[in-house]
């Protein structure tokens, strides 16, 4: 289908570039197929996905450039790498032990392995070609980073047991997919010199990593630290400063005539970025803030993918499709679940984190074009491998809400099965909340930590600080409480379910100190975040006492009120002539102030 003659006429009269009316395009139909989808309870992802495919090929040809969308929405996917690498934390992974170690090197080779048996006596599912099966298996083997990450995300699920093993299975997954992709070329006569490559440059690649955040970016962060903004620069510098790195491997070691390419992708490189200041205190803020970039780059990559979908010819392929996607499914408990069991983990995560990575994967559709170039495969494979994709997409939300509910009904049938409960308290309690948080750290917060460690030492344990004054955080730490890097100005800082999970939420930051938000804002966001917790704030003025109040706030203090209920008994025993006793039970009672040791004097 022809694009409309207005649409060229359009985007020229304005002196538009062609680009910038494509990327409009995507955007208006995006927007107005996520509300449609968000109407009838789709995912957002099923409309983008649509409006690809109304106003690409197979609809009405709005797009004259496709490529060039595909070409910035692969930004997205570079992004997300780097907050994946952001989430990462290495120390965690190793400390999961052979759970996810063990797993995460079996799953790809035994699901495509059974996979690869199943197509083999399902005919290749009416398929041509000798390659079809092995495809096909390919396509079972890899999980969706996007489509999982993403979720995972929106449900504030990355730092739970299930989200931490899913995003640990989906680097296994990563690094698989890049074994595949350097052997593609060579199936037909096996070569280990790409593979080799890959390797030297994913080993060139961490080292440089190591010794520029070893060396160099501590020092870096420090001088921009007081600056949100300028830390998610520096952070992006370094994301794509490092893939670029990554990508001139091969092309430097062919102008230098090395007898093996380190070829690495851009993608891997934004990855080890990321993983490489996973560690920092500054990574929650820039998760926070690039998020939102990603956000959008992400949505043009749906839209690209919808846009690349053909017209299907007949319902074989559609057929074929939901094959693809059921198998894929299914291997999930045939593979995953047992495998994750028999490594440690109980079986209710073992069912949830095997339901909630149950979709082809977005590097199957890489894996199926680089197959078409090479003429291992037929575009009807490839058109297969797309819609299965689409359709869990589309199904990859209802999946989450799955997980919980099948864990009571497959009890029975996996007991049987020898899959046993076993109960695994250690990680449910790492997982438990703080009770006490401190949004913002200044002399209000120093004094109260100060009298918390003195008379309540206890609750130390269970206090999170979110501030982004580095230089005290380890102050902080000595003193028994957790401490995190954040701006409170930012509302995804907000949606930590440390935070949202905790008792008792405090700020002690006044409006007149506070940039880019109020209290009154603050308040706002935390009751609607956090609807069970108890809330205190501060009022500078009087009359915002009654508005904090009706916004959700459970206690309201304010400095003049309460500095005023301290002073006036040491005014009235001035009166009385009894001022000195007054000082002298003070001190006793609460200490000399002149020998407190806050962390701000």
């Amino acid at each position: 289908m022809n694009a409309p003659s207005w649409f060229p006429l359009l985007a020229a009269g304005g002196g538009t570039p062609p680009i910038v009316a494509s990327i409009a395009a995507a955007l208006v139909a995006a927007a107005v197929f996520a509300l449609v989808c968000e109407r009838v309870r789709l995912p957002s992802i099923a409309g983008f996905i649509f409006a690809g495919v109304l106003i690409g090929p197979a609809g009405f040809g709005l797009i004259d450039d496709p490529h060039a969308i595909e070409t910035i929405a692969g930004l997205g996917l570079i992004l997300l790498l780097f907050l994946i690498g952001l989430e990462l934390d290495l120390r965690a992974l190793l400390a999961s032990g052979r759970t996810l170690i063990v797993t995460g090197v079996l799953q790809v080779p035994v699901t495509v392995a059974v996979a690869y048996a199943a197509f083999v006596a399902l005919g290749g599912l009416g398929l041509a070609g000798d390659y079809t099966p092995l495809y096909l298996a390919l396509a079972c083997g890899f999980s969706s980073t996007l489509l999982v990450f993403k979720v995972l995300q929106e449900r504030l699920q990355l730092d739970t047991v299930d989200g931490r093993l899913c995003i640990g299975l989906l680097i296994f997954q990563d690094i698989w997919a890049i074994v595949v992709l350097a052997l593609q070329p060579n199936l037909d006569s096996f070569d280990l010199a790409p593979l080799l490559g890959t390797l030297v440059g994913v080993v060139i690649v961490i080292g440089c990593a190591w010794l520029v955040t070893r060396f160099m970016l501590p020092a870096a962060f420090r001088l921009v630290a007081k600056s949100p903004e300028l830390v998610v620069t520096l952070a992006l510098g370094w994301c794509f400063g490092l893939g670029m790195f990554a990508g001139q491997l091969g092309p430097w070691a062919t102008a230098l005539g090395l007898p093996i390419q380190p070829s690495v992708s851009m993608e891997l490189g934004a990855l080890v970025a990321g993983t490489s200041i996973a560690s920092f205190p500054y990574a929650h803020e820039v998760f926070a803030k690039v998020g939102n970039l990603r956000d959008f780059f992400i949505t043009l990559f749906f839209v690209a993918l919808g846009m690349s979908i053909p017209a299907p010819d007949g319902f074989a392929v559609i057929i074929a499709a939901v094959c693809l996607a059921v198998i894929a499914f299914a291997l999930r408990y045939l593979v995953f679940l047992p495998l994750l069991y028999a490594n440690g983990l109980d079986r209710r995560h073992a069912i949830t984190t095997s339901t909630k990575v149950a979709q082809v994967s977005e590097f199957a559709l890489v894996i199926a074009y680089l197959g078409l170039s090479l003429g291992h495969i037929d575009g009807e494979l490839v058109s297969t491998v797309i819609f299965a994709f689409v359709i869990t997409a589309i199904l990859t939300p209802k999946l989450f809400d799955l997980a919980d509910p099948l864990v009571g009904v497959l009890a029975k049938p996996l007991h049987w099965l020898g899959i046993r409960d076993r109960h695994q308290t250690e990680e449910d309690a790492r997982e438990r909340p703080p009770r006490l948080v401190f949004l913002g750290f200044h002399r209000l917060a120093s004094s109260l930590l100060q009298d918390l460690q003195h008379s309540h030492s206890e609750i130390l344990a269970e206090t999170l600080v979110v501030d982004f004054n580095v230089a005290i955080h380890d102050r902080i730490r000595a003193r028994g409480a957790q401490v995190v890097y954040g701006d409170i100005a930012n509302p995804k800082t907000l949606d930590s379910p440390n935070i949202m999970g905790a008792d008792v939420i405090v700020c002690t930051i006044s409006d007149d100190i506070l940039k880019g938000v109020t209290n009154l804002e603050l308040t706002r966001q935390l009751r609607q975040r956090a609807p069970s917790a108890m809330i205190i704030v501060n009022a500078v003025r009087l009359p915002d006492v009654a508005k904090l109040y009706a916004a959700g706030a459970d206690y309201v203090f304010s400095w003049r009120t309460e500095t005023s209920f301290g002073v006036v008994p040491a005014v009235c025993a001035a009166l009385n002539g009894e001022l000195p006793g007054f000082v002298d039970a003070r001190v006793r009672s609460h200490g000399d102030p002149a020998g407190r040791e806050e962390i701000l004097d």
